[in-house]
């Protein structure tokens, strides 16, 4: 993506496009998109350029409006400003904040700022033009995939089963779709600094977002920062007010399902990517990772556990 790019962005910004003093600086993090910073007329905003192909990772840039919009409302991301239309970029307000270290968001009192995040959009996000559902998902990548000649594991016959074992289970007490975000990795999440203030926790990347399976944001974001089981156990206290064996097995079920979406995300990125990333070294890790959940010694009794009533 050139450097044109951000300046036909910036022209197609009415708020920007007459400002004498522009400054862009990018900004790191991301892999299949480009972020800037601009600074103009004593204000600072990000614009996202949407990367190419990206499309093909069911990524719908109209949903992802929608749902930063959402979340810009109710205090969970930064503000969306303008959205940049036919090509699907996003303005939002510059955010001064920090990243917040993996280990520091695991104690409990970032978890509990986390949890309010999610259960806020959970709750009070409108309904998402998109869904979310992972089995799908996965099956829909591994199409891609295979159309790509992508290469895939030797065992995965047998992921295939399990996930399809898992979702057999969770099927017996079907779960309501709700607006999720679906991409809690550590660096989508922000520490704002506000002079004189305790700042905000602040949620970035909406890409994924849809009608999705609660379940799902609080697998992803466990297994995104390695909970171990007495951080999980507080987690799902702080979201539901309890933990009963139905949300324990519920979230251990879910936590290899989404590690195989990472896993076939890059799997499908080798196929498709024209970028300079490890994408094959980055599926084998995350399928490295699978495996170990699915061989879990609780398997048997997580899969009783969610058929039963809460």
């Amino acid at each position: 993506m050139s450097k044109l790019a951000i300046d036909r962005a910036i022209a197609k910004v009415p708020f920007l496009a007459g400002s004498k003093n522009i400054k862009k600086t990018p900004l790191s993090g991301g892999i299949t998109n480009l972020n800037f910073k601009i600074d103009a007329d004593g204000k600072s905003y990000v614009i996202r350029l949407a990367g190419e192909n990206t499309a093909q990772l069911g990524i719908k840039r109209d949903v992802e409006h929608e749902a930063n919009k959402a979340a810009g409302l109710l205090g969970i991301a930064p503000e969306i400003m303008y959205f940049i239309e036919p090509e699907g970029y996003i303005v939002t307000r510059f955010v001064n904040g920090k990243p917040i270290a993996p280990d520091a968001i695991k104690q409990p009192d970032y978890l509990g700022r986390v949890v309010k995040k999610l259960r806020l959009f959970h709750t009070r996000a409108p309904k998402l033009n998109n869904e979310f559902n992972v089995f799908r998902r996965v099956e829909m990548l591994t199409k891609i995939s295979k159309n790509n000649k992508s290469k895939f594991p030797f065992d995965w016959d047998w992921i295939m089963q399990k996930m399809i074992e898992v979702e057999k289970a969770l099927l017996k007490d079907p779960y309501t779709p709700t607006p999720c975000h679906d991409d809690l990795l550590n660096l989508n999440w922000l520490e704002e600094e506000v002079a004189g203030e305790i700042g905000e926790i602040r949620l970035l990347d909406w890409e994924y977002a849809g009608m999705g399976d609660i379940f799902f944001d609080l697998a992803n974001f466990s297994h995104h920062h390695r909970l171990n089981d007495e951080q999980v156990r507080f987690f799902l206290n702080e979201y539901f007010g309890e933990v009963t064996p139905w949300h324990y097995a519920r979230l251990r079920l879910m936590w290899p399902m989404s590690e195989l979406h990472e896993a076939m995300w890059g799997t499908t990125q080798t196929g498709i990517s024209t970028l300079e990333e490890d994408f094959q070294g980055y599926a084998d890790l995350w399928f490295g990772r699978v495996r170990q959940h699915l061989i879990d010694a609780r398997w048997d009794q997580w899969l009783k556990d969610v058929a039963k009533k809460k």
